[in-house]
This record gives structure tokens, sequence and C-alpha cells, in this order.
């Protein structure tokens, strides 16, 4: 489905006006990084809006720290774009290791991740909705 040129913009303002602790791995949360903790189910709601996307695992440098992060790749012809919305939640200066598609027959989601997505996506869809219809 076709979506309009500005929707990404929406989504994302969508996705971080929808994340807290219940979304977050672990509930983790930090004053002042709200992204923290939500790339999982953030790159499962792109995925729900975009299913032509993939969802990516890599490794993250932030300086001190390596880090396992999630974010969505769309492939056109030989060429991967890739979509991150919530790279924010690393400092300034931190840099991908490594990465790899994760193929959708190995999303093998536990209970609490498959409910942290489910709450993220409905939260997400009702913002969605209500700026739609001026709400």
């Amino acid at each position: 489905m076709a979506r309009p040129p500005d929707f990404m913009l929406c989504l994302r303002e969508a996705l971080a006006a929808s994340w807290d602790k219940r979304t977050a791995y672990l509930e983790v949360e930090r004053m002042g990084n709200p992204a923290l903790g939500q790339c999982y189910p953030t790159s499962r709601a792109v995925q729900h809006y975009y299913p032509e996307t993939e969802i990516i695992k890599g490794k993250v440098w932030t300086g001190t720290t390596l880090d396992v992060h999630f974010w969505n790749g769309l492939r056109i012809g030989d060429d991967w774009y890739h979509i991150d919305l919530s790279w924010q939640q690393f400092p300034a200066g931190s840099v991908i290791q490594e990465f790899a598609i994760v193929e959708r027959r190995e999303l093998n989601d536990s209970e609490s991740t498959m409910q942290r997505c489910a709450l993220l996506l409905k939260r997400v869809d009702d913002y969605l909705n209500a700026r739609s219809h001026g709400a």
C-alpha cells in the first residue's frame, strides 16, 4: 500500500510519542533518552507499516560499550537503505560495528517481547488515527 510522502515523519513522531518503560527492553528508562531500549519494538512497528522492510540486528560501539541494536532495512536492487527511528538513543559518535538481516522465520519473540511490540503498535495506531482525524 502506497503511503503519503510525509508518512515516515508522522510514524517517527507517533513512535516517539508512544515510547515509555512498558515498551522498552527490560523497562529501561533514562531521563532525556526516551528511545533507550525501544529499538526492537520500533523496528517491528516500522515493518508493520512498511512490510517490504527487513529487520536488521547489529552491534553499536558507543565509545564505552558494545550494544545490540535493531533497525530496518529496505532493499532496492542491490542496495540497502537503512531506516533507524531509534538511533537517537546512542551518544554522538557511536558507530555500527557489524550487522546482519534477521530472517523473518528467526524472529522467535518471547511473550513479553510480543506484548511490548503489540502495545507500541496499538499506541502508534491510536496516535496516527487521532492525527488523521484532526484530534
